[in-house]
């Protein structure tokens, strides 16, 4: 099977099919849209799983349509796998009809589907029994995929290092106790992706918890800061008079967090430049600057940091104040979720921006900026179109500021 990734695979999302998970499309990378990679067993398409979506998809039903003689791959499309097996067959049906049907729309109808079902062993089961156990889900995919005139070519289920075919009988090549997946960087995605300069972003549930909620000592200290700041601040947000000089204190302080962590020494461990960028930001200045982004002017100033080497330390910055939101301001957490995606996706990384952007809809399914975002992300957008944007209202800001006259600005939350 040859994997010509198709440019054109971006797949509109089912809906809230899941209350576990967002549907999402993921989209080929752009340098391996420019490469052919060969793949011959249910070994290597298993292994090239993760390039195919920039990151593990734990607990999740991965769809790829493939197209032509020689199997280019298309579109692809994720689902967190539903809890209660009893919304299994509604599913399959969705996610069929999105991925054959989106096929369609944006650039020909598939050949055949390829399912992958991800998830690991929890507690004292074993891989072999979880794969028993989403047997029925894959029979449900093949059962809703062949309703369309659209055959699976392979069903893999990935849990516990190990994979299971559900379509080859052979227990010579396909055993019952599964195969091992090859060693991490070893496969031939792995070497075309290393030669595009593509890494695979470790797994979803690793970034989705570089967005949680603090749960140590620390999150009590956080709350009260919360109230104390709430006190003297949203009085001040919410009066005609004081409001624009809340704006620029926020952005003032956002912008001192963003040169201290920007100047902090890199850590490639991701869990420790997490913990470190935390211990960077004091609990009134996190309080501080996420009452302020409520705001939407000012969340749309700070939207700025979307490029450039300020860039880094402002997708940091909003990673790290959507984990100080705790306790009762837990929903406070969609503006700088929404920025966290907005700036991922503005530097490249589209699976850090939907994992971002789709904490930011589970937060506020109408957070206007947040769904905007999220729409364009998918439907394959240039951010290019928003940085002008921000770029010129930057521009104008800085010269009706130089001219004396006034701006008008807005308020409020979306």
């Amino acid at each position: 099977m040859t994997n010509h990734t198709d440019p054109s695979g971006h797949i509109d999302p089912p809906g809230r099919a899941d209350p576990s998970g967002r549907a999402e499309p993921c989209e080929p990378f752009g340098p391996l849209a420019e490469q052919q990679v060969t793949l011959r067993s249910p070994a290597e398409l298993a292994d090239a799983l993760p390039y195919l979506l920039g990151f593990h998809p734990d607990d999740s039903i991965v769809l790829v349509a493939v197209h032509g003689d020689r199997g280019r791959f298309g579109g692809r499309l994720r689902l967190g796998i539903p809890g209660d097996p009893d919304d299994w067959l509604e599913v399959s049906a969705r996610l069929a009809e999105c991925l054959v049907r989106g096929s369609e729309k944006r650039g020909g109808r598939p050949d055949g589907i390829i399912v992958f079902l991800c998830r690991d062993p929890a507690g004292s089961e074993s891989a072999q029994a979880v794969m028993e156990r989403l047997r029925p889900l894959a029979q449900r995919l093949r059962l809703a995929c062949g309703g369309l005139d659209v055959p699976v070519l392979e069903a893999l289920c990935l849990s516990g290092g190990r994979f299971w075919s559900y379509v080859c009988p052979d227990v010579r090549c396909c055993p019952q106790e599964g195969t091992p997946l090859g060693p991490p960087g070893t496969s031939v995605m792995a070497a075309a992706a290393t030669a595009a300069g593509i890494q695979v972003r470790g797994s979803l549930r690793e970034m989705e918890a570089r967005l949680a909620p603090l749960t140590t000592a620390e999150a009590p200290r956080q709350e009260a800061a919360f109230d104390a700041a709430a006190m003297e601040l949203v009085p001040r947000m919410l009066g005609d008079t004081d409001r624009e000089t809340v704006r620029e204190e926020t952005i003032s302080l956002a912008g001192t967090l963003i040169g201290r962590l920007g100047a902090a020494r890199p850590d490639p461990d991701r869990r420790k430049a997490d913990a470190r960028d935390d211990a960077l930001l004091a609990h009134d200045e996190a309080a501080a600057v996420i009452l302020g982004l409520q705001d939407r002017t000012t969340r749309d100033r700070a939207a700025e940091w979307m490029e450039g080497p300020e860039a880094d330390p402002a997708l940091r910055l909003w990673r790290a104040l959507s984990r100080r939101c705790v306790g009762a301001y837990a929903d406070h957490a969609v503006a700088p979720l929404t920025l966290a995606g907005w700036v991922a996706w503005s530097t490249g990384d589209e699976p850090g921006a939907r994992s971002a952007l789709g904490r930011a809809l589970d937060t506020d399914p109408e957070y206007v900026f947040a769904r905007l975002l999220h729409q364009g992300a998918n439907e394959g957008l240039d951010p290019e179109l928003l940085r002008r944007c921000l770029r010129q209202e930057r521009a104008e800001r800085i010269a009706a500021r130089a001219d004396g006259s006034p701006r008008r600005q807005s308020a409020g939350r979306g």
